[in-house]
């Protein structure tokens, strides 16, 4: 079986699960006005399982492609594909994940978009770097002003 198959076959067991969860166990400790509502906090996971069940059904039986294109992945050919850029782009999100409470967001969204495009092959500082700054002040900005959502913006030692 192809890897694309074995993958959805993982993903049709977790969405059977969270369907399961959503379906049968999300509903019982619902207060007794929201039983009368006709969306219940369960509605979006129920669609969401739903869909996912039916996509992984869909990639597994193979019904989305006719025949093999050379563009689909060969896991019998991963050596030759870009590894060492994914693998340092997931230790970068890692890295990203420990330094976000004490650098503040700000430094470190701005740290992880300057870098993953750099690992990505970027090479104009001159675009990098204003366009990480302004994508990582724009982002704080909705979520702490408009959202209303405290974010530390800054380490504790510079004022965050």
């Amino acid at each position: 079986m192809a890897l694309d198959r074995w993958l959805a076959l993982v993903l049709l067991g977790i969405c059977l699960a969270y369907g399961y969860a959503a379906w049968f166990t999300m509903d019982a400790g619902l207060a007794p006005f929201m039983k009368r509502n006709p969306i219940w906090p369960s509605t979006f996971p129920k669609v969401l399982s739903v869909l996912g069940i039916i996509a992984a059904s869909v990639i597994l039986l193979g019904i989305e492609k006719a025949e093999p294109k050379a563009a689909d992945i060969d896991y019998r050919r991963l050596g030759e594909y870009n590894l060492g850029q994914a693998l340092l782009l997931l230790a970068l999100m890692v890295a990203y994940a420990l330094c976000l409470r004490p650098l503040g967001f700000l430094i470190s969204t701005s740290a992880l978009l300057i870098l993953g495009s750099f690992i990505l092959g970027e090479r104009k500082w001159h675009i990098m770097l204003p366009v990480a700054l302004i994508a990582a002040v724009s982002v704080w900005y909705l979520v702490q002003v408009v959202l209303g959502i405290y974010m530390r913006p800054l380490p504790g030692i510079l004022g965050g």
